[in-house]
């Protein structure tokens, strides 16, 4: 089986170094940018099969890229996290669990702290 491309952006380091940890022993191939410059250069680059994308970062507001995500990787499993509950959902429709964008990817909204079932769910 192949591994998995994951790509974390946040700009919390210690979370980035779990979720690679754990997602590693998953048999995933994990990369790790802390701004959101650089993980868009790397969705370009690199096309990853799911992207795990924060809200807050240094350099801009992460789910505002969402869609140029999903526009650069057709068929990403795109995972939008926040330690803030999210009111605003722009894209990913009213289902807040599993909700399908266009039939191009899916699109996930997750709080932080992240649960291990729910790491568990990225993988699926």
């Amino acid at each position: 089986m192949d591994k998995k491309k994951v790509l974390i952006i946040d700009d919390e380091v210690d979370f980035c170094l779990l979720m690679q940890f754990y997602l590693s022993k998953k048999n995933c191939d994990v990369s790790i940018s802390h701004t959101l410059h650089d993980g868009l250069g790397f969705v370009r680059s690199n096309t990853p099969d799911i992207v795990i994308l924060d809200n807050n970062l240094p350099d801009g507001l992460g789910w505002k890229e969402a869609q140029n995500i999903i526009k650069a990787v057709p068929g990403v499993h795109l995972f939008l996290i926040s330690a803030n509950k999210p009111g605003n959902r722009p894209f990913c429709g009213d289902n807040k669990d599993d909700s399908n964008v266009d039939g191009i990817t899916q699109c996930h909204i997750v709080e932080k702290p992240i649960s291990i079932s729910q790491i568990d769910n990225f993988l699926k």
